[in-house]
């Protein structure tokens, strides 16, 4: 049976503010996410918006919002990306010092009414997570480096995708696997097939001639 994939396309490729409300209102009705990356020199090597676009976003659209934290230590502004109208808030494993911090940020987010993801680099391995995976609604397994657009995913991600999933099956759990990196046509669906259930796109999409034919093409449509 053809296993059905969202598309969450990516704020990155994007440097102006207005353009990127103006790719939410485009994508709105052809992706089902708009995945906003938000990033701060402290965690990756670039700098990008914060809370604020998150609310400018959700004013002037009706996409859902996807919003992944490469932050470190991103506690103290939860709430307020939760009040911009986040609909997901996913947050690096690695981001934590102390790892009791992670678990009040998952649990918050969730006491919002908000969908609370985990994300882990390509060098984290999975085992690492698999405790907080049970309280999480959505696990984001990055394809590449975090930190820059543009890049060709880590082949032996895909396995980490497989080891999610058996995870999932396995432990009876409802989490969505999110694959973020070097996602195109070519390994879409080899991610689907491996469990994932959302696809991020950066590039791949915004580059497009036609973006709406670009997005039915990752759903295998």
């Amino acid at each position: 049976m053809k296993r059905n994939v969202d598309i969450s396309v990516s704020t990155d490729p994007i440097s102006d503010y207005q353009n990127i409300i103006e790719y939410a209102k485009q994508m709105q009705g052809i992706a089902e996410f708009l995945h906003c990356d938000i990033m701060n020199e402290n965690f990756v090597p670039k700098n990008s918006y914060d809370y604020n676009l998150v609310k400018n976003i959700n004013r002037n659209s009706l996409i859902m919002l996807d919003v992944h934290l490469m932050v470190n230590e991103p506690a103290e502004d939860i709430e307020k990306y939760i009040d911009a109208g986040a609909n997901i808030i996913t947050v690096h494993y690695e981001a934590f010092e102390d790892k009791e911090d992670l678990v009040d940020v998952i649990k918050l987010i969730k006491e919002r009414d908000t969908l609370a993801g985990i994300s882990l680099k390509p060098n984290t391995p999975f085992k690492d997570i698999r405790a907080y995976a049970f309280n999480c609604d959505v696990v984001l397994v990055m394809g590449v480096e975090p930190g820059k657009s543009g890049q060709s995913l880590i082949p032996d991600m895909i396995e980490k995708v497989r080891e999610v999933h058996r995870f999932r099956e396995e432990n009876n759990l409802r989490f969505k696997i999110e694959f973020d990196g070097g996602v195109n046509v070519e390994n879409a669906q080899k991610l689907v097939d491996a469990g994932c259930d959302i696809l991020v796109s950066g590039s791949y999409v915004y580059n497009s001639k036609d973006r709406k034919k670009a997005v039915k093409e990752l759903k295998g449509e």
